[in-house]
């Protein structure tokens, strides 16, 4: 697990270095929009403010057990690991998208929701 998890951390620490593109990342988060939305809550939490909130923390939302036990803080690495593999990172959440495997691709679509603010809007 420690080795998955130091792979993933190298792999958005140089797909950050090589200059993720938030704008590629919003193109990328059309994915995520059947059940996110960055400012309002559907069949998962909005994604505004995510960097630095705690995961199952948005008042109302209705978490997974799992998620609201994971203790997680939604920083770019454990966001990154979380959307390589959600079930391995959070066994038991209901979020069952199977991950993006390319870390360019997380790097990008993380720059984008760091850049994402409610605050901003």
């Amino acid at each position: 697990m420690q080795r998955v998890a130091l792979a993933a951390a190298l792999a958005l620490a140089a797909a950050t270095a090589a200059g993720a593109d938030a704008a590629r990342g919003e193109q990328l988060y059309a994915r995520c929009a059947a059940c996110h939305a960055l400012e309002y809550d559907r069949v998962g939490p909005r994604h505004c403010d995510l960097l630095g909130r705690r995961a199952g923390s948005v008042p109302g939302f209705d978490y997974s057990p799992a998620m609201k036990r994971s203790k997680l803080v939604w920083t770019k690495e454990n966001l990154s690991r979380f959307l390589a593999n959600p079930l391995s990172v959070v066994p038991g959440t209901t979020m069952t998208y199977a991950g993006i495997d390319d870390p360019k691709e997380r790097a990008e679509l993380i720059a984008y929701l760091g850049a994402a603010s409610c605050s901003k809007r």
